[in-house]
């Protein structure tokens, strides 16, 4: 008896003018509810940071939760992760990333964290290290006023990353590595329709004669 074929489901992933209307409201927390808004304005900046690291390194949930201040090389514009595996990793930032985790950084290091979260980057409202939960939620909450019929989770922040670097420098094997896939077939697997639609373009791209 042969297998049922499966098909592969399409990326969830956010458009350009989608990523900058998610970034917009978590800078100015246009269109949240009022309850929501409350929330966020004491939030603001480390929700800003949140955001727009997913966005901007395509790092996993639990790889950012389990940043610690020591992690992070301003200078290197760098911080080092602990992979899938226990393999230790660095990931690069651009100066976006960097100006969020500044700004943040300021309102971090006046908090006394609780113990046992001392060093953690990203802490909770009560003080102690955020949870994969809850970044989930906080992402939900922002990209449901953006992309309504987009099931948005920070994962699909992390594929909305790889789509964007892949659409950048066509470097599949690029992708793979920052992504930290260590298969470089899971990664062309996920983002083979983008693939197909830069061969249409290149497709389009040649001119025999003026038409």
């Amino acid at each position: 008896v042969n297998s049922p074929k499966l098909h592969e489901k399409s990326i969830v992933r956010l458009d350009t003018d989608e990523m900058v209307t998610l970034l917009d409201t978590v800078e100015t927390g246009d269109n949240l509810t009022g309850h929501q808004k409350s929330y966020a304005g004491k939030t603001r900046l480390r929700d800003m940071a949140i955001v727009t690291t997913l966005l901007g390194t395509g790092i996993r949930v639990s790889e950012l939760v389990g940043l610690d201040i020591s992690d992070i090389d301003f200078k290197n514009q760098m911080f080092k992760v602990h992979r899938k595996g226990g393999k230790e990793q660095n990931i690069y930032f651009g100066d976006e990333v960097c100006i969020a985790l500044l700004d943040y950084l300021e309102e971090r290091n006046e908090i006394v964290a609780q113990a046992g979260s001392t060093d953690a980057l990203f802490l909770s409202l009560q003080k102690k290290r955020i949870t994969v939960r809850a970044v989930e939620n906080l992402v939900k909450k922002y990209a449901s006023t953006v992309a309504p019929l987009k099931p948005i989770t920070p994962h699909k922040l992390r594929s909305t990353f790889g789509t964007n670097l892949y659409n950048e420098t066509g470097d599949i094997y690029l992708v793979a590595d920052v992504l930290g896939h260590s298969d470089v077939n899971t990664t062309r697997k996920h983002y083979a329709d983008q693939a197909e639609e830069n061969r249409r373009k290149a497709a389009r791209v040649i001119k025999l004669r003026d038409l």
